[in-house]
């Protein structure tokens, strides 16, 4: 049954019109994703579902005795109010209070808050939000109302309130930019576009490709018009005499289609910029330790960053991730060690906290944009400050609007155009994902593709990880972070504790006797029969893989328009891509496994 109705809603704010006579609906127990690019209203639609504002046309219809709970993307708490107070005063515990309070601390130390008296008031606001999050799950709501839920928890978090929503029996309905996440909770998604509001009743993967179809379906109908307006305006030009019925109403027919409204697509950010030459020297962190108090964050860290990394930085909060990027930025300075720059090098850093200094609401957007540059070059050739805005969705009176104006999705994305105005090398993204909306964060992984430079991703967002990154960090399980190759998934399945094959062994004690006679026999080190055979046809191998490649790449080209073939071929490039990774890796083990057998290396027999 229904237990949520959104029945013609009309909300606009200044002169810009968020939604145009929308509805859709929500049922009960379902898992609802709304998604749409930043300044479209997301927010907006959750505080007017919750009843924190008012549309200006339509009405939210509730099923009666269902009780809704709201939590806000920036949360706000007592400054004196002590951690399990403001839990608990949210949650609603009029009964059970006991269990209720047991609960809340379990899911908050889950969530990294173990001090249960400690004063709201010395929260940071990812913290805070934590405290809200908890309070929101306990609540005995019909519909949870979560605003960017995922914000501020780490990978481990995220797993933990995946399952918490999949298992909880009420309906959800979130705004969130983690693919992954909506893949995995939801089972309807709730498009915003140009003032409409789509429903689909599939999870995020199911969506694009339903939206795909909707799309197409548009796109045809469209052709269809133009078609029949050619063949009516031929019919008007050869001079109708509008006397009769019949041409009278060919005449409106023709009026009527021509004054019809196209199909409307969403503005997409375009990424260019200029990029800084990277000399030789690019960064280099040199035997860096850093601890606070009695904590070490890392000790003895060394690496080499090569031209074009692609790395990524994970571990739970609060394991030194966005200290590390400040050691690097020279922010902070390390207790024991040193980070070199080239001279070329260029940082660009896009933080996950923006300065409000920097930022400030009664400048223009022009001019926080001009502040860096007047011009800058491009592969497109040299643009002006106002077309970049305009690239990344600020057009005409947009540009001249305050900062203080702007939602939380926009002002992360002027941000992002800031830095890459700067013609950055060596580009830092430490929490890309918050409030970048979805569309926008694609045309990043994309521009990331192509990006002349280093690449350094602090995030908790699997998805992205696994689009951008080729080696992963991971900081807080040992005093030296440790090194993967791979994306995040590669980085998954490798984990200690996720695969059981890259647990160290313990093995069971030998006999003394048995001991005594195993030592010191030694066998020379040697391919067996099939790695002998595989190492002598593996490059070839690995050639057929890269031409196969090529090949798959130009036919994207070719079948651009054909949606059913290039998302065949698309399935083919990227199997035959991760087999080339595997193969490449493979090649590496054989090529030291060659070199320690020409050396005579022995191992125990």
């Amino acid at each position: 049954m229904n237990i949520l109705t959104v029945e013609n809603i009309t909300k606009a704010i200044g002169v810009r019109k968020l939604f145009d006579n929308a509805s859709f609906f929500l049922q009960e127990g379902e898992k609802a994703g709304i998604i749409g690019i930043n300044g479209t209203g997301k927010s907006t639609l959750l505080k007017i579902i919750a009843g924190l504002e008012e549309p200006d046309e339509g009405k939210i219809i509730v099923a009666n005795h269902c009780m809704i709970s709201y939590l806000p993307q920036t949360p706000d708490f007592g400054a004196q109010e002590t951690v399990i107070e403001a839990v608990l005063r949210g949650a609603r515990t009029e009964t059970n209070a006991d269990y209720i309070e047991a609960d809340a601390k379990a899911m908050l130390t889950r969530l990294g808050v173990t001090d249960f008296a400690q004063p709201c008031g010395q929260l940071s606001g990812g913290q805070k939000k934590r405290l809200a999050l908890v309070s929101v799950l306990l609540s005995p709501a019909e519909i949870l109302i979560l605003d960017e839920p995922t914000n501020h928890l780490d990978s481990e978090m995220s797993a933990w309130l995946e399952e918490t929503l999949k298992k909880r029996k009420g309906a959800v309905i979130m705004v969130t930019h983690d693919r992954y996440f909506l893949d995995s909770v939801t089972n309807r998604i709730i498009e915003i576009d140009k003032g409409n509001i789509y429903s689909y009743e599939a999870n995020y993967a199911g969506y694009l490709e339903l939206k795909m179809q909707r799309e197409e379906m548009a796109e045809s109908s469209e052709k269809k018009r133009q078609n029949i307006l050619r063949n009516e305006l031929k019919w008007v030009q050869r001079g109708a005499q509008a006397r009769s019925t019949k041409q009278k109403a060919r005449l409106e027919r023709f009026e009527e289609l021509k004054n019809q409204d196209a199909p409307q697509h969403d503005g997409r950010v375009e990424m260019a910029s200029a990029v800084t030459r990277l000399g030789r020297t690019t960064v280099e962190i040199n035997g860096v330790s850093k601890r606070y108090g009695e904590r070490t964050l890392f000790k003895d860290f060394t690496y080499l960053f090569g031209k074009n990394d692609r790395l990524g930085i994970v571990g739970p909060n609060g394991s030194g991730k966005s200290t590390l990027i400040k050691l690097i930025t020279g922010e902070v300075e390390p207790d024991s060690g040193s980070v070199e720059l080239g001279i070329t090098v260029k940082v660009g850093c896009f933080s996950q906290e923006i300065n409000e200094s920097e930022m400030k609401p009664t400048q223009r957007v022009i001019d926080y944009i001009r502040d860096v540059a007047e011009f800058v070059d491009t592969p497109d050739g040299k643009i002006s400050a106002a077309k970049m805005l305009e690239r990344f969705l600020f057009a005409g009176e947009d540009q001249y609007g305050l900062l203080g104006k702007l939602s939380g999705g926009e002002r992360r994305r002027l941000y992002l155009c800031k830095i890459l105005m700067g013609a950055p090398n060596v580009l830092i993204l430490d929490e890309p994902t918050n409030d970048l909306d979805i569309a926008t964060l694609q045309i990043l992984e994309d521009y990331l593709d192509s990006f002349q430079g280093i690449v350094i991703v602090v995030s908790h967002d699997r998805y992205f990880l696994d689009r951008t990154v080729q080696r992963i960090f991971e900081l807080g399980r040992e005093e030296t972070p440790i090194q993967y190759e791979g994306n995040y998934t590669d980085y998954a399945n490798k984990r200690p504790d996720s695969q059981t094959d890259m647990v160290p062994s313990v093995k069971k004690s030998e006999p003394v006797e048995a001991k005594k006679w195993n030592e010191g026999r030694k066998k020379k080190l040697k391919f067996t029969y099939a790695e002998q055979k595989e190492y002598e046809t593996i490059e070839e191998d690995i050639a057929k893989l890269e031409t196969k490649i090529e090949q798959l790449e130009a036919d994207t080209l070719k079948y651009a328009h054909d949606f059913v073939k290039l998302n065949e071929i698309t399935k083919e490039k990227e199997k035959a891509e991760s087999l080339l990774e595997e193969k490449m890796d493979r090649w590496m083990y054989l090529e030291d496994l060659a070199a320690r057998i020409e050396k005579g290396e022995t191992v125990d027999a």
